[in-house]
């Protein structure tokens, strides 16, 4: 990320969000290296204000997420200088709540960039959702149709079909029996 709070785009932040329990959030280690202040101070705020960050702001992440997202984004492994705690994550009211522990310029210009991030992340799903119900409904429609399609398919290759002659006879007919003979 880099240093100056005004180069920080939506976008830059847009990678960093994670999907997790069914929710989008941020890291805190990701959240600080953007803030510009080491993990270890941001979550010393975060603990002294306990009370800001309910549940559904902020959660720790368990043995199996951290072990998912190591192999996910490749963190240094245990014993190696990792860390000692589990990272948090910061739901998207989290990070606001962060804006009033933070009391920096720096934080206030994150942060603005922050909240544009996930309005986007939630402009994009939006789009996403009125597309898929679009596709659902056009394939219902041809689905519908499909068989409709398929019996014009079958009457045209009916059509293509050479068309049989009736076989020609060899032989003579014996009048009184009405029976061809084979000569």
């Amino acid at each position: 990320m880099p240093d100056n709070p005004a180069r920080v785009g939506a976008h830059s932040v847009e990678a960093l969000i994670l999907a997790l329990r069914g929710q989008r959030v941020l890291l805190d280690s990701d959240l600080a290296r953007i803030y510009g202040v080491p993990t270890k101070r941001l979550n010393e705020q975060v603990n002294r204000n306990k009370s800001r960050f309910p549940p559904d702001f902020m959660f720790q992440l368990t043995k199996v997420e951290v072990e998912f997202l190591r192999s996910q984004i490749a963190t240094s492994k245990k014993g190696r200088g990792g860390r000692r705690y589990a990272p948090l994550a910061f739901t998207e009211q989290g990070v606001a709540m962060l804006s009033t522990v933070l009391n920096s310029e720096r934080a206030i210009l994150v942060n603005v960039e922050i909240m544009r991030a996930f309005v986007r992340l939630r402009q994009i799903m939006s789009t996403h959702k009125d597309l898929a119900r679009k596709l659902e409904a056009l394939e219902k429609r041809v689905g519908v149709q499909d068989d409709k399609i398929q019996s014009v398919f079958d009457a045209i290759r009916d059509l293509m079909k050479p068309t049989e002659k009736p076989k020609r006879r060899i032989g003579y007919l014996e009048e009184s029996r009405g029976l061809y003979r084979a000569s």
